[in-house]
């Protein structure tokens, strides 16, 4: 059984070092000697932008969140009050 155990973990090394030799290969394929990433193409884009307010900003959300924790915690607490005869 010890033979098998260290075949096993000698396989499992050597899977886990090819792993990071492909993935390691694959990253550096998206680089040219440089290694900046370019284009062939020009390309000519427009851009527009929004003005988007994240849902944690608003206040509403934290005065809710807070009420149903502390509803939470009530709960939690007034259920582990159990009479003791």
């Amino acid at each position: 059984m010890e033979i098998l155990t260290t075949l096993k973990n000698k396989l499992n090394k050597g899977l886990a070092f090819l792993v990071m030799i492909f993935m390691s290969a694959m990253s550096f394929a998206q680089n040219n000697d440089t290694g900046a990433v370019t284009a062939d193409k020009t390309v000519n884009s427009t851009s527009t932008s929004t003005t988007t307010t994240e849902w944690y900003t608003n206040p509403v959300y934290l005065i809710v969140g807070a009420i149903v924790l502390l509803i939470i915690i009530v709960l939690l607490t007034r259920g582990s009050k159990r009479e003791r005869d």
